[in-house]
Protein backbone atom coordinates (compact mmCIF):
# COMPACT_ATOMS: atom_id res chain seq x y z
CA UNK A 1 0.00 0.00 0.00
CA UNK A 2 0.69 3.92 -0.38
CA UNK A 3 -0.46 6.65 1.91
CA UNK A 4 -0.26 10.58 1.29
CA UNK A 5 -0.40 12.65 4.52
CA UNK A 6 -0.13 16.50 3.40
CA UNK A 7 -1.58 19.92 4.52
CA UNK A 8 -2.60 22.29 2.82
CA UNK A 9 -3.53 26.19 3.54
CA UNK A 10 -6.44 27.98 1.58
CA UNK A 11 -6.14 31.80 0.95
CA UNK A 12 -7.93 33.71 3.86
CA UNK A 13 -12.10 32.99 3.80
CA UNK A 14 -11.83 30.17 1.00
CA UNK A 15 -11.07 26.73 2.90
CA UNK A 16 -14.37 25.81 2.15
CA UNK A 17 -14.50 26.58 -1.27
CA UNK A 18 -11.63 24.69 -1.30
CA UNK A 19 -12.80 21.54 0.63
CA UNK A 20 -15.93 21.62 -1.99
CA UNK A 21 -13.86 21.33 -4.93
CA UNK A 22 -10.91 18.77 -3.46
CA UNK A 23 -14.16 16.86 -2.63
CA UNK A 24 -16.18 16.71 -5.80
CA UNK A 25 -12.90 15.67 -7.47
CA UNK A 26 -11.59 12.78 -5.51
CA UNK A 27 -14.72 9.85 -6.80
CA UNK A 28 -14.13 6.87 -8.90
CA UNK A 29 -10.45 7.10 -9.00
CA UNK A 30 -9.21 3.69 -9.37
CA UNK A 31 -7.20 2.00 -6.61
CA UNK A 32 -8.03 4.46 -4.16
CA UNK A 33 -8.76 3.22 -0.75
CA UNK A 34 -9.36 5.76 1.62
CA UNK A 35 -9.40 9.50 1.06
CA UNK A 36 -9.99 11.75 3.52
CA UNK A 37 -9.93 15.83 3.67
CA UNK A 38 -10.53 17.45 7.17
CA UNK A 39 -10.00 20.53 8.54
CA UNK A 40 -7.67 21.96 11.00
CA UNK A 41 -8.77 22.37 14.15
CA UNK A 42 -6.29 25.40 14.89
CA UNK A 43 -5.62 27.38 11.69
CA UNK A 44 -8.89 28.61 9.91
CA UNK A 45 -7.77 28.56 6.35
CA UNK A 46 -5.87 24.86 6.92
CA UNK A 47 -6.89 21.77 6.02
CA UNK A 48 -5.05 18.12 6.25
CA UNK A 49 -5.88 15.30 3.54
CA UNK A 50 -5.06 11.82 3.74
CA UNK A 51 -4.88 9.25 1.52
CA UNK A 52 -4.54 5.84 0.90
CA UNK A 53 -3.54 3.90 -2.28
CA UNK A 54 -3.50 0.18 -2.89
CA UNK A 55 0.02 1.18 -5.03
CA UNK A 56 2.27 4.65 -5.81
CA UNK A 57 1.14 3.52 -9.26
CA UNK A 58 -2.99 3.85 -9.25
CA UNK A 59 -1.75 7.15 -7.26
CA UNK A 60 0.29 8.85 -9.94
CA UNK A 61 -2.14 7.58 -12.78
CA UNK A 62 -4.86 9.19 -11.04
CA UNK A 63 -3.06 13.00 -11.63
CA UNK A 64 -4.10 12.28 -15.20
CA UNK A 65 -7.66 11.67 -14.50
CA UNK A 66 -10.34 14.47 -15.93
CA UNK A 67 -11.89 14.73 -12.70
CA UNK A 68 -8.67 15.38 -10.86
CA UNK A 69 -7.46 17.46 -13.50
CA UNK A 70 -10.44 19.79 -13.31
CA UNK A 71 -10.37 19.96 -9.12
CA UNK A 72 -6.58 21.04 -9.56
CA UNK A 73 -7.22 23.57 -12.47
CA UNK A 74 -10.29 24.88 -10.07
CA UNK A 75 -8.86 25.34 -6.43
CA UNK A 76 -5.17 25.91 -7.37
CA UNK A 77 -6.39 29.93 -7.51
CA UNK A 78 -7.24 29.15 -3.55
CA UNK A 79 -4.41 27.68 -2.41
CA UNK A 80 -2.24 29.77 -0.63
CA UNK A 81 0.70 26.76 0.11
CA UNK A 82 1.19 23.28 0.82
CA UNK A 83 3.19 22.04 3.50
CA UNK A 84 5.66 19.05 2.25
CA UNK A 85 3.84 15.89 2.02
CA UNK A 86 4.82 12.88 4.16
CA UNK A 87 4.88 9.30 2.25
CA UNK A 88 3.56 6.14 4.79
CA UNK A 89 2.97 2.24 4.15
CA UNK A 90 -0.11 2.05 5.73
CA UNK A 91 -0.31 -1.19 7.19
CA UNK A 92 -3.32 -1.92 9.33
CA UNK A 93 -6.62 0.03 9.81
CA UNK A 94 -10.72 -0.02 9.77
CA UNK A 95 -11.51 -0.61 6.20
CA UNK A 96 -8.17 -1.11 4.67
Amino acid sequence: MYGLIGRMKARPGQRDALIAIISAGVSNMPGCLSYIVARDTTDADAIWITEVWDTKESHDASLALPSVKEAIGKGRPLIAGMDPGIVTIPVAGHGL
